[in-house]
């Protein structure tokens, strides 16, 4: 089999896989509560062929040790371009998924930005702007380690959400190190939720504001995430991130 072969395959296992998903009941919940879970978005296999990659340093642009940035403890590192081939394809049918979400979302908000069609051609605003640096990365936390509450942002440009694949399996290789998701809304105090995940899982949240119905429109909620402390051994997560960085 040609590597352009292999390449083309690999775009469409992706895009099955996906498409396969319950996106009505995923664009509800994204909707309602800003997240929604897409379960066995990946398999076992997948999973373990995504963590081998954090060994090969020639397919990451840096690594992240998080404590010498406050960032919590821990560590992770971004692909460079090209990405590979599987991480391409997973994040190049999501946004093509969730562009009209995040229309939506934008008008709700009385924003001006417009989502395209395609990655590609949103990326290029990216470029445009100077954020020419891929975010898809691998996370890898040990016991001990945890993610402070954060939001992805890189740049004027952002996408308004974003996903991560839990690639380890709870229970059998961690304990603890549950995903943690936070809203502030106006004039209230904030709500955490923590998510359930399983192996396979992708959590798919927004990345910085969403829109939650109010009595004059809309009102933007603010919402941050971070992984609560790894209790036991070793826990291994692929984002994705559809904005690039400065």
């Amino acid at each position: 089999m040609t590597a352009a072969r292999k390449i083309v395959e690999c775009r469409q296992g992706a895009a099955e896989r996906l498409d396969a998903l319950d996106w009505t009941a995923i664009v509800e919940a994204l909707h309602a509560r800003g997240f929604a879970v897409a379960s066995g978005a990946l398999t076992p296999v997948e999973c373990a062929d995504d963590r081998a990659l954090y060994a090969q340093e020639r397919l990451f642009r840096s690594r992240i040790v998080m404590a010498r940035h406050g960032f919590g403890q821990g560590e992770y590192q971004y692909f460079a371009y090209p990405l590979p081939e599987p991480i391409a394809a997973l994040r190049q049918t999501l946004y093509s998924r969730l562009a009209p979400i995040a229309n939506v979302w934008s008008d709700a908000l009385g924003l001006a930005a417009r989502y395209p069609v395609t990655l590609d051609q949103f990326l290029a605003t990216c470029h445009a702007q100077g954020q020419m640096r891929p975010t898809p990365l691998l996370l890898k936390y040990g016991a001990g380690d945890y993610n402070r509450l954060h939001q992805d942002l890189y740049g004027g440009v952002q996408f308004p959400l974003q996903a991560a694949v839990l690639l380890s399996a709870p229970g059998d290789e961690f304990e603890g190190g549950e995903f943690v998701l936070t809203e502030a809304a106006p004039r209230k105090q904030t709500r955490a939720e923590m998510v359930p995940l399983s192996q396979g899982d992708m959590v798919i949240f927004a990345v910085n504001n969403r829109p939650q119905k109010s009595a004059k429109g809309y009102s933007r909620v603010a919402m941050r995430h971070g992984v609560s402390t790894i209790r036991r051994g070793e826990r291994t997560t692929l984002g994705v991130i559809l904005h690039d960085a400065t």
